[in-house]
């Protein structure tokens, strides 16, 4: 007879890999199908020759005292990752012959720096960071949000406090209308940053970017906060979390991708699910596999869920999943470069508006970090890009806008960092056809739903889907995107699967 176990999680990602560590350490029969060859998902790392590149993700939240990644690794016994606080967080340069905005990590000195490039700003900001800490102490009580039942509900309640129920106030709103609530509506330039800003975080700008998630995010960069570059690779994360599943006795699966997933009513064989999929490498390529499990955390986009459980899905929420508008994909360019050709004391994350292909998110590897050899860097630059149109593009014509993009953002970047084509040592570009194949996320898709106010918080996708012990964590669902938000998500999730069997699942470290 079939072997039932507690839990399945799909796809071994940030979020994937917490959710299948969390549950093995409170003692559940966990195994992880991931179908790639390595864990991490968009955070994870690929070699071409001596260089190491990002596949995706390349900066970390949540690594100081009380953060996400801080808190869960206390938990697992694992120590933080060798990192290094970014400062600045980001150099953005508007392209408009004014020097570039410094997003500094002290709050004073980005305070004044505000000031010196968006002159009467101070307002915006003023209210942006009562509303951030109003959020920030409210994450820090593991909310279980958008509430779904009575037990979520008692998670969602003690958590809030007077600062949430006013700034809920603002739930519908976005940081365009924050603009104008301050008068800070008529500077382009401020709201062209913000655009950038929020663009890369919320998938939205500024105008489509829920007010109470973007308030949080543009504070991400500033002290006791922070963003943080690895030590190594992103792939240290997976790593400890990978750490973390084996100790609580949980199995990873590489190269098997699950195909169909199937509701179990059998007479007396009980509720739950049966997975079927197929071996994707090593002595069983080629052959399909099953599991039976009382539980199925999906760490997978949204839109993966129609053809995965076909006419098991609800009405209702297949509409609402087939309704969303398509995330963003991403044009990304890894290259090589000898260190002495960069500009002197270059940042490691730059920002570039750009119109052709379009904004530039410029990533620069540091001396001795593990990316690049002595005296070399590697320089990742990514532009958001409509997903599916790659996909319907002939093989000469794909070739050809491949190569138009590719040459378009090597412009950029010469303009960005004075480095021109012929110098680099190693030049390739990823489409969405790459990181379709790569993450196995339809279209390539790069990101979660975009943090619009019709998405974000209590309008968005629950963790808890309308069918019995199946379960949503990662970019889908709230907090949102990032690796410090898909792990919270993987917690809200864990929670909730584990308060269904009796069980209570907290981390140290909680706000009061």
């Amino acid at each position: 007879m079939e072997k039932r176990l507690d839990v399945v999680v799909v796809g071994a990602g940030i979020a994937g890999l917490t959710a299948a560590a969390l549950l093995a350490r409170e003692g559940l029969t966990v195994e992880l199908l991931e179908a790639h060859q390595q864990s991490g998902g968009c955070a994870g790392t690929f070699r071409r020759g001596p260089y190491t590149f990002d596949v995706g993700a390349t900066q970390v939240a949540g690594l100081e005292p009380g953060g996400s990644h801080q808190r869960l690794l206390a938990h697992f016994a694992l120590p933080l990752p060798q990192a290094t606080p970014l400062d600045p967080a980001c150099v953005v340069d508007l392209a408009d012959g004014q020097p570039p905005v410094r997003i500094w990590r002290d709050p004073e000195r980005w305070a004044a720096e505000r000031e010196l490039q968006f002159p009467g700003s101070g307002r915006f900001w003023q209210l942006c960071a009562v509303l951030h800490q109003a959020n920030w102490t409210f994450a820090g009580r593991d909310p279980v949000l958008p509430p779904r039942t009575l037990w979520d509900l008692g998670q969602l309640l003690p958590a809030m406090r007077p600062a949430n129920l006013a700034s809920g106030l603002l739930a519908g709103a976005t940081v365009a209308d924050l603009l104008a609530l301050t008068g800070c509506g008529g500077d382009p330039r401020l709201r062209r940053f913000l655009d950038l800003q929020l663009r890369l975080y919320s998938q939205e700008p500024a105008d489509r970017t829920a007010a109470l998630y973007g308030a949080t995010v543009l504070a991400m960069g500033q002290a006791p906060l922070g963003l943080w570059h690895l030590q190594g690779s992103m792939q240290v994360l997976s790593q400890q979390l990978e750490q973390a599943l084996a100790a609580g006795g949980g199995q990873l699966r590489l190269r098997h991708r699950v195909k169909a997933l199937q509701r179990n009513n059998e007479p007396g064989g009980g509720a739950g699910w049966r997975l079927q999929g197929e071996q994707l490498g090593g002595a069983g390529k080629g052959q399909a596999f099953s599991l039976s499990a009382t539980n199925v955390v999906l760490a997978i986009p949204v839109q993966s869920l129609p053809a995965l459980l076909g006419q098991q899905l609800p009405t209702g929420y297949r509409n609402r999943i087939e309704n969303l508008s398509d995330p963003s994909g991403a044009l990304v360019f890894y290259g090589a470069i000898e260190r002495a050709l960069l500009p002197a004391n270059c940042p490691s994350h730059l920002q570039l508006d750009w119109a052709d292909p379009g904004t530039l998110f410029v990533s620069v590897s540091q001396e001795g970090d593990g990316r690049a050899p002595v005296g070399l860097a590697t320089v990742i630059a990514s532009v958001f890009t409509p997903a599916k149109p790659w996909f319907g593009l002939e093989p000469t014509a794909y070739d050809q806008a491949k190569a138009e993009s590719l040459a378009a953002m090597q412009r950029g970047l010469e303009s960005l960092l004075g480095i021109s084509p012929a110098q680099w040592r190693h030049a390739e570009l990823a489409t969405p056809r790459g990181f379709e194949r790569w993450t196995g996320r339809p279209f390539g898709f790069v990101g979660g739903l975009g943090q619009h106010p019709s998405r974000f918080g209590p309008f968005g996708l629950a963790s808890r889907t309308p069918l019995p012990g199946l379960w949503l964590c990662g970019d889908s669902i709230h907090p949102g995107e990032g690796t410090a938000a898909v792990g919270l998500s993987a917690l809200m999730a864990c929670r909730q699967l584990l308060a269904e069997r009796g069980q209570t699942l907290s981390l140290s470290g909680l706000s009061t």
